[in-house]
């Protein structure tokens, strides 16, 4: 008997194999490339389904817009310290996958940068450069918030002192260490150790090690700080060695790529190398994008399915679930227990994030809920909950996504369909309008 081979049959048995697996029969090592595969494939998923490749489209485009105000504020910074001279090494170093065009790209920033004087721009133009850097910060955080089913971003303060760390104190520690670095291998004592054969032989394997340790641990930081959510450094580590070997790997093949781009060169002119540097951007952005999806699948094992991300709900699963959470919100207010978060209701209720996610917003629409500046965000009754009546809980589902092109006096309806419709109304509000969220709560 053939054994067919066909594609078919070959993804059946990696959806039989993978997917309906029970990791809790198998040994570690084995339970460990389950989980491989799975976040394998749903991060393939995510690529196709193309919310990844969309988000790094916009991150290029605001990349492009800010990465010269970026510059020019850190090289302002950089310059109190006396290390603004190695913005142009560093530049040349990112950008070294692009060849010779990388050096210009590089010539070209560095002379904007120059250009941008605060004496020039005067005080708008300086708050317009800064308001460009900041709105760079915010795309990332948003994009990452995506990844990790974050609803807000950080409160204002927050992000006003949390985006000025980076900027401000970011760059200082980054070049810092790296003429830290250069200044140790150019002593004479290391210089004298490398000549030893077995610990020159160590000292070049670290060397070129270091390129990937560097991205790894900045991949890590990015990780576990841009997202508004706690990220633990595992799960951050793991997607940032992930990213860090595909970023590492993606530039010598895309280094291999640009050294036979003359055919573009000839059909796009001075433009080439501008071209070929929007495309290395998109290709840093989704890799980066991708080690976060990596991270939060890791970290969330219950997200860890095939189920779409936008889910349908019936109605009454909306009114179940809405009730739930009012009440498991004002049980743990009412006795002064710790907030609920997304994560922990979803996990409590054996329901996925995406839909405690969707009927959150709901309740938050009809100022039901309060949210937190708590890190993750938390959820808190609105208002007292004596004052809030069952009975709105339910009309915020119900009338949930209706829109005024499309409002209820608009539809022509049968006289016996407006009479039965406003009994079941009536019949609603008599039931529940005495009842109140506290009533459910204590």
């Amino acid at each position: 008997m053939k054994l067919s081979l066909s594609p078919t049959y070959l993804k059946a048995l990696f959806l039989e194999t993978v997917w309906n697996s029970s990791k809790t029969e198998l040994s570690g090592w084995q339970a460990g490339v389950i989980t491989s595969l799975r976040i394998t494939h749903l991060i393939i998923r995510d690529v196709i389904e193309g919310m990844i490749t969309l988000r790094a489209m916009g991150l290029v485009y605001t990349t492009i817009l800010a990465l010269v105000p970026l510059l020019a504020v850190s090289f302002s910074v950089l310059k109190g310290f006396g290390v603004h001279n190695q913005i142009e090494p560093f530049l040349l170093n990112l950008l070294s996958p692009l060849g010779d065009k990388g050096a210009e790209v590089t010539a070209k920033i560095i002379e904007f940068v120059d250009n941008t004087k605060a004496g020039v721009l005067g005080s708008l133009g300086l708050a317009l450069l800064l308001f460009t850097v900041i709105s760079l910060l915010q795309k990332i955080e948003r994009s990452f918030n995506y990844t990790w089913h974050v609803l807000q971003l950080r409160s204002m303060g927050k992000r006003f002192s949390d985006y000025l760390t980076v900027v401000m104190i970011g760059p200082v520690l980054l070049f810092s260490a790296l003429g830290i670095t250069a200044s140790i291998a150019n002593v004479s004592v290391i210089q004298n150790v490398m000549q030893i054969e077995s610990i020159g032989f160590l000292t070049h394997l670290v060397g070129r090690l270091l390129p990937y340790l560097l991205v790894i641990s900045a991949f890590t930081f990015v990780y576990m700080f841009v997202p508004n959510t706690k990220v633990k450094f595992k799960s951050a580590l793991i997607g940032a060695i992930v990213s860090g070997v595909l970023w590492e790997t993606s530039s010598w093949a895309f280094a291999s790529f640009v050294v036979g781009s003359s055919k573009y060169t000839a059909i796009y002119s001075a433009f080439a190398s501008m071209i070929i540097f929007f495309i290395w951007l998109y290709v840093t952005w989704v890799i980066l994008l991708i080690g976060c999806s990596i991270a939060f699948y890791h970290q969330n094992p219950s997200q860890q399915n095939l189920d779409a991300r936008k889910i349908n709900l019936s109605n009454r699963e909306k009114e179940t679930i809405a009730l739930n959470i009012m009440v498991l919100i004002g049980k743990h207010y009412h006795a002064h227990k710790a907030a609920w978060t997304i994560e922990s209701l979803a996990l409590h209720m054996n329901i996925s994030s995406e839909a405690c996610i969707k009927i959150i917003k709901q309740l938050l629409n009809k100022h039901l809920l309060n949210e937190t500046a708590d890190t993750p965000t938390t959820y808190i009754p609105a208002y007292d909950l004596e004052t809030i009546p069952v009975y709105d809980i339910i009309s915020a589902i119900r009338c949930s996504g209706e829109t005024k092109s499309h409002a209820l006096n608009l539809i022509e309806t049968e006289d016996d369909v407006k009479q039965l419709q406003k009994e079941i109304d009536e019949s609603i509000m008599r039931s529940l309008k005495q009842k109140s969220l506290k009533d459910l709560s204590i």
